[in-house]
């Protein structure tokens, strides 16, 4: 899903610029590495937001189906009960 890279090396030496010795500024570029596996992209929110798009419709016609469907029930309720009483 990550269509990113992270320069570890860079970020190390940063990390090192900065003040942190070699073990731990590589340590941190390390575990910041691994951990983007889980980040979404833009491309991957675009999509999620489309598919939600795509079942909001759906829903929105479910919808409009299941209060017509009632509407044509409640009427033949009221029609056959007019007609016994």
């Amino acid at each position: 899903m990550n269509g990113t890279t992270f320069d570890t090396l860079s970020a190390a030496r940063d990390l090192e610029a900065a003040g942190f010795d070699r073990v731990q500024a590589e340590a941190l570029a390390a575990a910041i590495r691994s951990g983007q596996g889980d980040l979404a992209t833009k491309i991957d929110i675009a999509q999620l937001d489309s598919r939600i798009k795509q079942l909001d419709s759906r829903l929105n016609m479910l919808q409009w189906v299941v209060g017509i469907q009632s509407a044509v029930t409640l009427a033949t309720f009221a029609i056959v009960a007019a007609r016994l009483l």
